[in-house]
């Protein structure tokens, strides 16, 4: 069979279960959120950096 030839027995051996059932996917929705999340920084900037610092080096 030269390039470019179709041959009907290669496409026979590809079938694909296509019998999803809902719970098979993925709910999108399931994690959203809605409202607001804030943030409080007791710390200085220094000491975030020391701290992701000791982060890095234990890691």
């Amino acid at each position: 069979m030269g390039f470019g030839s179709y041959d009907e027995s290669e496409q026979e051996n590809q079938e694909y279960d296509t019998d999803l059932e809902d719970e098979d996917g993925v709910n999108a929705a399931e994690n959203t959120h809605d409202g607001e999340v804030e943030y409080e920084f007791t710390a200085s900037n220094d000491e975030l950096l020391d701290r992701l610092q000791d982060i890095k080096e234990n890691t």
